[in-house]
């Protein structure tokens, strides 16, 4: 019974050591993962450290700018056609000839016109010969009716002779005026086959320059509802304007009134100013694209400009002085968020040593705060932001100052 009692004694004892082995084991695991912990951490912060990418805020003008396209073009441009069909029988004005408003631009074969006129101003002599026959037989009508009237009164004739005497007066008084009437049909037809010999003759409408000349010697006009136009005039290149199409999402910002400058292919490096005149309603539309047209006047007094000549404005549609501005890379910029791996590193190790942060890119800002170094630690700062020209960006309200070392990137070491 006492050998029973010292082998259980000895049992408990050994199983008393092995809980305090189990508990010395569970801490030296503990130690080692803690230390593998900081090993790796410590990794992070020498062999792998972040370097932020910073610039300054700053203050200074700002200014907002639409981009759009178009074209040059004159002030007022007036297409040459001819009234009457015909052949050409003189062309007087050329490509870039300078005209006078009445100058003659081209003749029309005007023979048969010539011949109408004539025609017409003897059937006028006509009708005013009639005319005065007309007169001399009132004047015969009505000396007789005068007479025949007194008699009647005297009872000197008969009654059936008087109304004879009075139908020839009223006759001859109709005759007058019928014939009157045809004076005025032939003083219109006159008038208008004269109006037709002066057409003949194709004048200039305004002072301008020739742009565009499609009229020659013996080529036949023929006259219709779409009557080709022969000459192209620009009234002053001088002054002339810039047509630009606006995108529907910038219409909103641009008025009349605005400044622009502007550059074409044909002049490498040079600008020219311009401004707003007019900003139509009217949408246009290509390809799915809306655009509104805007008009802006143009001073070309050496005469650079060329219509049709296809040109880029910025048009300023904002300016702010002494505005306090970032990067707009800096509103675009967060740290990059810590993913936690659920298939990996589950556990009492897992707690202890949690994934790296995965990417080594920056994250993505809403755009309503911004990530200033301080310290050399990055704090985000809320801010209220105002207008942009696409690359920096007004800041209205926040805890940022001038100079502040605002961050747009980050990179991290291998």
């Amino acid at each position: 019974m006492a050998e029973q009692t010292d082998d259980t004694s000895a049992l408990l004892e050994r199983e008393g050591h092995g809980r305090r082995w189990g508990r010395v084991l569970a801490v030296l695991i503990l130690l080692a993962a803690g230390i593998g912990g900081w090993v790796f951490w410590s990794g992070r912060d020498t062999g792998g450290g972040v370097t932020y990418i910073t610039e300054p805020a700053s203050r200074g003008t700002l200014t907002v700018t639409v981009i759009a396209t178009g074209t040059v073009q004159p002030t007022r441009q007036v297409d040459v056609s001819s009234e009457l069909s015909g052949t050409l029988v003189e062309v007087a004005a050329d490509y870039n000839d300078r005209v006078e408003a009445g100058a003659v631009l081209a003749r029309l074969d005007d023979t048969k016109l010539k011949a109408q006129v004539a025609n017409s101003e003897a059937s006028l002599d006509a009708a005013k010969a009639r005319v005065e026959q007309a007169e001399a037989n009132l004047y015969e009508a009505e000396t007789n009716y005068e007479a025949q009237g007194r008699l009647d009164k005297l009872g000197a004739t008969s009654r059936r002779d008087f109304i004879g005497y009075e139908t020839a007066y009223k006759n001859a008084k109709a005759a007058l005026a019928i014939a009157e009437a045809d004076v005025v049909l032939a003083e219109a037809a006159l008038s208008s086959n004269r109006s037709d010999l002066e057409k003949t003759v194709i004048r200039s409408p305004i002072n301008g320059v020739v742009l565009d000349r499609a009229a020659d010697p013996g080529q036949i006009v023929a006259s219709s509802l779409s009557a080709p136009t022969l000459f192209t005039i620009a009234e002053d290149l001088r002054s002339m304007e810039l047509r630009v199409d606006v995108d529907e999402a910038d219409i909103g910002q641009v008025r009349v009134g605005n400044t622009a400058s502007f550059t074409v292919d044909a002049y490498s490096g040079r600008a020219f100013s311009a401004e707003i005149t007019q900003v139509r309603y009217a949408p246009e539309s290509t390809e799915g694209v809306v655009t509104y047209k805007a008009v802006l006047t143009v001073e070309n007094d050496d005469l650079a400009l060329r219509p049709g000549m296809t040109a880029t404005a910025a048009i300023t549609v904002d300016r702010i002085e002494d505005a306090l501005q970032v990067p707009n890379a800096a509103l675009r910029y967060a740290p990059p968020q810590i993913a936690e791996d659920s298939g990996n590193g589950s556990g009492l190790l897992g707690f202890i040593m949690p994934r790296r942060p995965s990417g080594s890119g920056s994250g993505t800002s809403s755009g309503r705060s911004v990530w200033v170094l301080r310290a050399g630690v990055a704090t985000e700062v809320p801010v209220e932001i105002g207008p942009s020209d696409g690359k920096r960006t007004v800041i209205l309200a926040g805890e940022i100052a001038e100079g502040d070392a605002v961050i747009t990137d980050q990179s991290e070491a291998g």
